[in-house]
């Protein structure tokens, strides 16, 4: 979703392209969306919520904006820090979207009777700090965020380091042709982490488009997150790059929107969004770790490891929540801190800068190159709600491709 202007056009490419198609209301109703939620059970995260349930952590979202009343997050949400401005406001159709998807696959709590409802996050009990850095992909006010705002994500990651942000969850990128990157981005994400924030990034959805490289997962000392599918198989779309982390499920995740209806959706960002909620499991039970001792955690303890123990495709296998919590327990948090880099990238390196050193707007959340998150969302349900305009309710709204 957003970054630097000129030099990329003044915004991230926010992985989300998506065309949605809406099937009848009656396919999926309120009490069926958790039936619905694989990633839970493929996780296990049920047997962890015994021990932690990531009360205490605060998870920076740095997205289009987070639906505070949301059913299923309210009273888990912040006040927002706007470094946009402008824009959607609440009540809009291109309000907060993807954020509160995001924000839902982090720290949901579900609703109605004993939280059954509705979908349930991995840290229930984790409070979500939104950061709002990019705007909607159809969001009237994208070109004036482009000219302007070229400096919000980097803004963005050091403002909620400097605000109680325990994880800064970046389900956002630019993975476009001449994608480089920022040098302050790559400040600002080194400053997170020697502040002992963890940083989980997409790594991106170019996987079926030429696998460029996508910035900010690219930076050292991110957690990339790539996506696979409920099996465990790398999804098509997910970028294969030397700066891959770990895996976690991507495809056909049940989201939460503003207009509190329900959808299925697929990409790297709801991935990245899974690994978040699983880091501030860890930071909830094992308060101290350094950004370094927990990413080493999750690539110690990832599951299915591919051959040679890791590759591009899927890091170091896919997480294991379970495992990496207990793991976790036998650290003693030691202040390591990842450091910059000094100009040199492990691994092959980034790609060439294009010959002119910018391009244009990508596309934040919706279209654009890559596609983070929804690229193919189907409604499952539809909720009641009281907006402030009065036919946003009973009005089905799908991202545009």
């Amino acid at each position: 979703m957003s970054p630097a202007l000129r030099r990329r056009g003044g915004a991230l490419s926010l992985f989300l392209a998506a065309a949605l198609a809406l099937v009848p209301a009656t396919a999926a109703h309120a009490d069926g969306i958790r039936a619905q939620q694989w990633a839970l059970d493929a996780l296990h995260i049920q047997d962890l919520w015994h021990h932690t349930r990531g009360n205490g952590v605060t998870v920076a979202v740095l997205d289009t904006g987070v639906e505070a009343d949301h059913p299923d997050l309210a009273g888990n949400v912040l006040p927002v820090k706007d470094l946009i401005g402008f824009g959607a406001r609440r009540g809009d159709g291109t309000w907060a979207r993807h954020g509160t998807a995001m924000a839902g696959i982090i720290a949901g709590h579900g609703h109605g009777s004993g939280g059954s409802d509705g979908v349930m996050g991995i840290a229930p009990e984790a409070k979500i700090l939104p950061v709002r850095v990019i705007l909607e992909d159809d969001d009237k006010a994208r070109a004036q965020a482009r000219t302007t705002r070229g400096n919000a994500l980097a803004d963005g990651i050091r403002w909620a380091a400097d605000h109680g942000a325990d994880v800064i969850n970046l389900s956002l990128g630019d993975d476009s042709d001449s994608a480089h990157p920022e040098p302050a981005e790559d400040e600002a994400v080194q400053y997170a982490l020697k502040k002992g924030t963890v940083v989980v990034a997409s790594a991106g959805n170019a996987g079926d488009k030429g696998d460029h490289v996508s910035y900010p997962a690219a930076y050292p000392g991110v957690i990339a997150v790539t996506a696979v599918d409920r099996y465990g198989t790398r999804a098509a779309f997910s970028t294969r790059r030397w700066y891959a982390t770990v895996s976690a499920p991507g495809v056909d995740i049940v989201i939460a929107d503003p207009d509190h209806k329900y959808y299925k959706g697929w990409g790297t960002s709801a991935a990245s969004a899974f690994v978040s909620g699983v880091v501030a499991l860890i930071e909830a039970a094992h308060p101290g770790l350094a950004p370094a001792q927990i990413k080493k955690v999750l690539e110690d303890t990832a599951r299915d490891a591919p051959v040679g123990g890791r590759d591009d495709s899927r890091g170091f296998g896919m997480i294991d929540p379970v495992a990496a919590v207990e793991a976790a327990g036998r650290l003693k948090p030691a202040g390591l801190r990842t450091a910059a880099y000094g100009g040199r990238y492990f691994g092959p390196g980034p790609d060439p800068a294009g010959s002119d050193g910018g391009t244009d707007w990508a596309g934040l959340l919706a279209g654009g190159t890559g596609g983070v998150l929804l690229v193919a969302a189907v409604l499952l349900w539809r909720g009641r709600r009281a907006r402030d305009t009065p036919d946003s309710a009973d009005t089905a709204i799908g991202f545009q491709p």
